[in-house]
């Protein structure tokens, strides 16, 4: 009986507990994103529950221009469709919550994010309840709690600024494109200056005139070592090869079979300073030319690094990197004392640039706007490859190199150059080798070649081994990478790290310009609307007037200007020049390229379209005729597997050219490299690279 009452009382404490535990209110954290959510959620603890508010919850009307410009261009801010469920949600855990935290990224966007949660939430704004951290780990998450501020009014108005710019400029433009062009096309500030420098790039390379020069190199030997020099000029004066005569000129007044004599040797110790860490624009630029990533997967894989990865049992749910969206090189005392600790202790005090510092840490340790780096210098890339996608290991050994060896000693090369003369021709060689590694010990993509001279004296003789004299023709300007156009913008005060992704996405969609081998070439369709944006809006495509916008909008950011007067000294000029372009603008009449063959269906001429992955034949009655084929362009060369077929170019999605047998799928040849009749004599199929398997 006694014992039967002892366990009554022991279940009626039970559930007293648990609902007293239930009505305990827990503190609410609103992020943008389930992972970051799930990884800073494990930080907090149980008194915390993080959400996700999933990006934005407010934003402009699609339908309309959502802009008063008669009123200071007040903004009509709708909830975005779909996110109906997501702010209900939102509410609810609000009202139970203790006290609501808005955690969202911290920068332009993460504080218009915050400030459209408060309005939404109806929180107060004097309410200290927006938290910020510069990258997600324990001890950065507890203190940024600690620290909570209001919302910060000046960054809200420079990205609500720059948003209803982007508005009056796209949607005041676009429908006098629709209307003279076709439907489906935009402008605006920054990508309309991408797009021009694209297109000025490519007149440029067409009105190249190549200009011949050669070269005159030569190998020279003392007793069995060989070196390498060039011609440099005659009697102490560098002196030009325009032409073939020039050459002879200098292989008439020199013996090969004499020696010539060493008149000058400089050996120099030179120090290859260590680059700074990456910034998002560095970041992009180098991850494009050494990873081969394009700028929207890079940031990508970046934006999951800053979240959060799981490292498996013990660790869990880890930021890997600081926040990725940055225009700073700072880094903080703090990282800066674990890399010199952690260089020191893996390569040696000589390989370490800063002494670390014992105890206490200086004030500034936590550095609110800091580089890309890793939140933890100690988590090497191969000490996690084993957790990490592919492009996730890559961008991470990037981004971990960089900041390491940015923290350590320069590189000293040991150089040597030798002046080699003989009846006053002179001819120089420059030689360099590594003496002490430096930062390359930790970023060998950085190592320079080393090309070892033999041990040269003033008053030695040597040999001329061999000569080479070559033509060649002066190459005109490049065309734009990924990686050089994102650095031509940012040299020109062009946009900000957060647009450079998603501007060169939309120049790509909107079929203004194509990639051919990793560059872009502007379309028929670019072009045609360059012209009219450059014709009508002058300032828009102008890169000098776009860079002083930029300014100002930064000035709107630290509170020197307020965001009105800047929008309305653009506006007022440029709805005149709407207003001209709408009343004088003519239809453009594009005219369709004949394929030079008839539909099989209907008997209508083929045309060449530009669709999504390039040019492919339809037929002019589109739609009432659906007709359309894949362009194949013959190489003049049989199949050399099946010896029926004939090899076809073609391209994949990614437009990577390949090569292919016509009679596929009857034939499955597929090759990479371009077939010439020497090549595949037996028939075999060439084993395709790992990373893309064409399909013909």
């Amino acid at each position: 009986m006694v014992e039967t009452k002892k366990k009554t009382i022991k279940s009626v404490t039970k559930k007293t507990t648990k609902r007293k535990r239930a009505k305990v209110k827990k503190n609410l954290v609103i992020v943008e994103s389930p992972s970051k959510a799930k990884t800073i959620e494990k930080y907090l603890g149980s008194s915390y529950k993080v959400v996700a508010s999933l990006g934005h919850i407010r934003d402009l009307p699609k339908s309309t221009l959502g802009v008063d410009v008669e009123n200071d261009y007040d903004p009509k801010y709708i909830n975005i469709r779909g996110k109906g469920d997501v702010i209900k949600g939102l509410r609810k855990e609000a009202k139970a919550a203790k006290k609501v935290y808005l955690a969202s990224d911290p920068d332009r966007e993460g504080e218009a994010i915050a400030w459209h949660l408060q309005h939404i939430l109806n929180l107060d704004s004097q309410e200290p309840n927006r938290v910020v951290f510069n990258e997600i780990t324990k001890d950065t998450i507890k203190n940024a709690f600690k620290t909570p501020r209001k919302i910060n009014q000046d960054l809200v108005d420079a990205q609500q600024a720059r948003r209803i710019l982007d508005r009056l400029v796209g949607y005041s433009i676009s429908p006098i494109l629709w209307k003279t062009v076709k439907r489906g096309l935009s402008a605006g500030r920054v990508q309309s200056v991408a797009l021009g420098l694209i297109i000025t790039r490519e007149r440029q390379i067409q009105a190249f005139e190549p200009e011949e020069y050669w070269t005159l190199d030569s190998e020279f030997k003392k007793s069995r070592s060989k070196f390498k020099s060039s011609f440099y000029g005659f009697d102490g004066k560098k002196q030009p090869l325009p032409d073939n005569e020039s050459v002879q000129h200098v292989l008439k007044r020199i013996d090969q079979s004499a020696d010539f004599n060493i008149v000058k040797v400089e050996a120099k110790e030179r120090k290859r300073n260590p680059q700074q860490p990456f910034t998002t624009s560095t970041m992009q630029q180098t991850a494009n030319t050494q990873l081969n990533f394009r700028t929207r997967k890079t940031m990508m894989a970046a934006q999951q690094l800053y979240e959060g990865v799981n490292l498996g049992r013990g660790i869990g749910q880890t930021g890997l990197i600081t926040y990725m969206r940055t225009d700073s090189t700072r880094i903080s005392s703090l990282a800066r004392n674990a890399a010199a600790l952690y260089i020191h202790d893996t390569w040696g005090e000589e390989y370490s640039q800063h002494k670390p510092i014992q105890g206490k840490l200086p004030e500034g340790a936590q550095d609110a706007h800091e580089a890309v780096r890793p939140t933890d210098v100690t988590r090497t890339p191969e000490s996690i490859k084993d957790k990490l996608t592919p492009d996730q290991f890559k961008l991470y050994s990037l981004i971990w190199s960089r900041f390491v060896a940015s923290q350590m000693t320069p590189e000293i090369l040991d150089t040597m150059a030798v002046t080699i003369e003989q009846n006053d021709v002179i001819f120089r060689a420059n030689g360099s080798k590594t003496k002490f590694q430096g930062f390359t010990k930790a970023y060998p993509a950085a190592k320079e070649k080393d090309n070892t001279l033999p041990n040269l004296s003033v008053g030695d003789k040597v040999k001329l081994a061999r000569t080479n004299p070559e033509q060649h023709f002066t190459l005109p300007p490049a065309r734009y990478s990924e990686a050089a156009l994102i650095k031509a913008l940012e040299e020109n005060g062009v946009g900000r790290p957060s647009t450079y992704a998603p501007t060169l996405d939309t120049i790509q969609r909107r079929n203004y310009v194509r990639i051919d081998a990793r560059k872009f070439l502007p379309t028929e369709l670019g072009e045609i609307v360059q012209t009219i944006v450059e014709e009508s809006f002058p300032d828009i495509t102008d890169t000098h007037f776009t860079a002083s916008i930029e300014h100002e909008l930064d000035e709107v950011e630290i509170g020197d200007k307020h965001w009105v007067p800047v929008i309305d000294s653009f506006y007022k000029p440029f709805s005149k020049e709407v207003e001209q372009a709408a009343a004088t603008l003519e239809k453009v009449i594009m005219h369709d390229e004949l394929a030079g063959m008839n539909c099989e269906i209907c008997g209508a001429p083929m045309i060449v379209k530009m669709g999504r992955y390039g040019k492919f034949h339809a037929c002019a009655r589109f739609p009432d005729c659906r007709n359309t084929q894949t362009i194949i362009k013959e190489i003049g060369l049989l199949c050399p597997k099946c010896h029926k077929g004939q090899i076809v170019e073609r391209k994949t999605k990614r437009q990577r050219t390949f090569y292919g047998c016509s009679r596929y799928p009857d034939c499955e040849f597929v090759s990479w490299d371009k077939p010439t009749e020497k090549t595949l004599p037996d028939g075999t199929t060439p084993k395709a690279h790992e990373d893309e398997v064409p399909k013909a």
